[in-house]
């Protein structure tokens, strides 16, 4: 069987052990629950409720506030307590609405659309945008506009990335397994808005029954394929997965739709199926609370909004102290001084962990070994863009291609020298990114 890759990666220690085997498990939420208004790339949404408003299930609490935008819906009933900056799991105080929970789960009526098959493609899009749906991979860009390309005609492949890479992650690995119906189905109706194009269910080869599944269902569907891929990170990152399925290479320059490519995420197009089949917007998310420390690690269907502090009790608590608390995966996420944080539509994982290696590891000089150099799936050089960035030298940053950098943090990972590659880097990219803005 041919496995599809890229070059560079490495091989970390996956943890999904801890959580694969633990089916989907809804939460209902104990305490207020928070909704920033920024869980997407874009203008922040709007919101439509004062302090005071009682609002159900489903009830839209926010609107998109512009084409790039995304609106918010209310995940419990109570009243809106408050509308105010909290703090999210980058650290940001981000303006939010508050609702006070009154535990009694009363829904809106769920207008049903028409049959998928008589809808047309602007339909389609619309009920997508009105379901605010992201990405809910982590990037969190608004998915109507993603669909919605300048020459959809150009459009060859909608590939689904269920490669999840990121060690001790296995949420879109439990919808796969529970839930196949939905990921195809939903893959079906994107490719309702592309007349040509194939659809590729790309899952990494260390989830052999999600392969057996998915090839099953779709067997005698002529448009869609499984492509396994080889094991190893970042096989997941939009560039490498549209090289290694494809063989289209594209830059930071570029957008997936200029190689004629379309990528999203499993919870994404089941989202995508939810919003289009029964009229429901995003309202739950599926996170992986695992680590070390976590006394029953466990796959559990949040409700938007919910604190991390309350998935970590209802996870039976912690078994030891936590060096590090980390949201999302160890090589990408965000580390925590603080789960009284809201789970959004970008939440994938909460990861508490009994040993910081990075604090604990102690950075030397550079040895010229290379490694970060063979790792790099970019093809650039991080201990010298690293230099450069640490000295503040843009110019010379840019013309190393320090922009092609995808931050996935393999050569810190790989560096004998301990040193924080990835971090000088990420730094400098957002002052190039900023200055640009500006300009």
């Amino acid at each position: 069987m041919v496995k599809f890759t890229f070059t560079g990666g490495i091989h970390p220690y996956d943890g999904k052990d801890l959580s694969k085997d633990k089916p989907m498990k809804e939460y209902l939420p104990k305490g207020d629950l928070v909704y920033p208004l920024s869980q997407h790339i874009g203008a922040p949404a709007k919101p439509i409720v004062q302090k005071g408003d009682y609002v159900l299930v489903g009830q839209k609490i926010a609107e998109a506030n512009g084409f790039v935008s995304a609106p918010i819906y209310a995940t419990v009933s109570g009243t809106v307590k408050a509308i105010e900056p909290r703090r999210v799991v980058t650290g940001d105080g981000v303006m939010s609405i508050v609702v006070e929970n009154d535990g009694e789960y009363k829904e809106v009526i769920f207008q049903q659309p028409k049959p998928v098959e008589v809808l047309l493609k602007e339909d389609i899009l619309k009920l997508i945008g009105e379901a605010g749906v992201v990405g809910m991979g982590g990037a969190g860009f608004p998915t109507h506009v993603k669909l919605a390309p300048k020459n959809p005609e150009d459009i060859d492949y909608v590939i689904i990335n269920c490669a999840e890479c990121e060690p001790y992650l296995t949420s879109d690995y439990r919808r796969m397994v529970e839930e196949p119906e939905k990921l195809v189905e939903g893959l079906r109706i994107i490719l309702r808005l592309f007349d040509k194009a194939r659809g590729i269910l790309a899952v990494e080869d260390n989830k052999p029954d999600c392969i057996k599944i998915l090839k099953k269902l779709t067997k005698d569907d002529d448009r869609i394929s499984v492509s396994p891929l080889k094991t190893k990170y970042p096989q997941g990152s939009e560039r490498h997965l549209i090289y290694a399925v494809t063989g289209r290479a594209i830059n930071s320059s570029k957008l997936p739709a200029d190689a004629g490519c379309i990528v999203n995420n499993v919870d994404t197009v089941v989202a995508i199926y939810h919003a289009v089949k029964e009229g429901k917007p995003v309202m739950h998310r599926i996170v992986t609370v695992t680590g070390d420390c976590i006394k029953n690690p466990q796959n559990y269907m949040v409700r938007i909004g919910t604190s991390y502090g309350e998935l970590i009790e209802e996870a039976g608590g912690l078994i030891k102290e936590p060096k590090k608390i980390i949201s999302g995966g160890p090589m990408m996420g965000f580390a925590l001084f603080d789960v009284n944080v809201p789970a959004t539509k970008t939440s994938s994982a909460l990861l508490c962990l009994s040993e910081d290696d990075v604090s604990t590891a102690k950075q030397t000089a550079c040895i010229n070994c290379g490694r970060c150099v063979e790792v790099c799936p970019g093809r650039v050089v991080p201990s010298r863009l690293a230099v450069l960035a640490n000295r503040g030298e843009k110019k010379e940053f840019e013309k190393l291609n320090g922009m092609e950098c995808c931050e996935c943090g393999c050569c810190s990972y790989i560096c004998p020298a301990k040193r924080h590659l990835t971090q000088s880097i990420k730094s400098m990219r957002r002052m190039i990114l900023a200055d640009r803005k500006k300009k």
